[in-house]
């Protein structure tokens, strides 16, 4: 069978949107890694979308792919998705299109007006382009995000289900002690289970069947791979199914400048 792969952006309105994207003059580079370009989204753009996921920034993984939520953030999200049904009719955005540098720099940012102004020409040409049935913000600043787009004239009238939750990694940022981890990971599997019961059933899923809560913990089965017509053209099994394959090595400005990507062993010839 033939590959399958994300064509990209060739197609208006995302061909203009690509190509206007803000820089260093929006995105400040002392609270922001510019350097390393923007990524714009994960998912369909052809119309088939009913579920727009809205997360935060792209890391490391989401560098060297260009395309948002790859990482185990990406997989966790690709396991809630499925629980709802929704295998391919999907769309995600990030609040911020680069990467961002250093505590706080998010927060700084959260209003400001250019940035999410072009946030905006995002939403509009999703929801202008598929039939959204619902919305999943990851985290405090993708809801915020996603509030600042309804409360203003363009998303004033949108009427779909909506539903915050915990970011898929807050476990991991919060740090702590293995145990302190795992009960981490039992608050936010029951947020997630929360907001799911809201949104089950959707009108129009790939796949149709009863909702399978989450326990307190991740089965084997709630991380899935990223499909592969999600990522550009020929881009590495291994990139879509593991996880931990690229990190920042180094402190200070070595780290701001590196990725370094290490391919799994079982990959290698």
């Amino acid at each position: 069978m033939a590959n399958e792969f994300d064509p990209g952006y060739g197609e208006e309105p995302y061909r203009t949107l690509a190509a206007e994207a803000p820089d260093a003059s929006v995105y400040p580079g002392k609270d922001f890694r510019i350097e390393w370009g923007p990524v714009f989204h994960r998912g369909r753009l052809d119309g088939s979308a009913r579920v727009l996921i809205v997360g935060q920034d792209p890391a490391q993984h989401e560098t060297i792919l260009r395309r948002i939520l790859v990482g185990e953030a990406g997989h966790r999200i690709q396991g809630f998705l499925a629980k709802l049904g929704i295998e391919r009719s999907y769309v995600m955005v990030n609040t911020y299109l680069y990467s961002v540098f250093g505590q706080g720099g998010g927060n700084r940012h959260k209003n400001d007006k250019n940035i999410a102004d072009y946030r905006h020409r995002w939403f509009k040409a999703i929801l202008q382009d598929n039939k959204i049935e619902a919305v999943v913000a990851l985290g405090t600043l993708a809801d915020h995000a996603w509030n600042l787009f309804t409360d203003s004239p363009e998303g004033a009238n949108v009427k779909v289900k909506y539903q915050p939750i915990t970011h898929p990694t807050a476990p991991e940022s919060a740090g702590g002690s293995a145990a302190q981890h795992a009960a981490a990971i039992a608050r936010m599997l029951k947020n997630w289970n929360g907001a799911l019961q809201s949104l089950h059933p959707l009108q129009k899923p790939d796949k149709t069947g009863p909702l399978v809560p989450y326990g307190g913990g991740f089965r084997a089965n709630e991380k899935p791979e990223i499909p592969e017509a999600d990522v550009p053209p020929w881009a590495p099994d291994w990139m879509r199914i593991n996880d931990g394959w690229a990190d920042r090595p180094g402190t200070g400005r070595t780290k701001r400048a590196s990725i370094l990507v290490k391919v799994p062993s079982g990959s290698l010839p």
